[in-house]
């Protein structure tokens, strides 16, 4: 009987989450298991990932052969390096965990003066801005000539 380390999906349409279990290779994803060795829980930030080391030891010395997702978390953990005799990989990282939001903004907003209720900077007219410009061009051209 040909025994592999497979996920077993459960979970809701659009949060799934998946055990790590030993089935004869003929089952169905969802089907009867031969032993639950652990679970992946993708959705959750950071991913879930617990596995009993011991076992999933065992089912690899005597042949079990895991499915390409299973190997991947296997990796993860470092349970397939020590199954080959590689050196452990280094070890998962946490995310920082973010900072809120609208407690930064309520902060920010509190510190500062009152809110004035006007820009800080004044608009400029488009007359300002054609005397502006005719100034410049006066200015550069008697740089020019001298």
């Amino acid at each position: 009987m040909a025994v592999k380390i497979k996920l077993k999906r459960l979970g809701k349409i659009r949060s799934p989450h998946y055990r790590i279990v030993v089935a004869d290779s003929r089952t169905r994803r969802d089907g009867r298991a031969i032993e639950e060795i652990g679970l992946y829980h993708p959705v959750q930030n950071p991913s879930r990932i617990e596995v009993n080391a011991e076992r999933a030891q065992y089912w690899l010395s005597v042949g079990a052969q895991p499915t390409e997702p299973v190997l991947a978390i296997l990796k993860l953990t470092g349970d397939w390096q020590a199954h080959k005799g590689l050196p452990a990989p280094a070890p998962l990282l946490q995310p920082e965990p973010k900072a809120d939001k609208r407690a930064l903004f309520e902060a920010l907003a509190t510190d500062g003066d009152e809110a004035k209720g006007e820009a800080i900077t004044q608009k400029a007219k488009k007359s300002d801005k054609k005397a502006d410009e005719a100034a410049d061009a006066a200015a550069s051209t008697e740089s020019t000539e001298a």
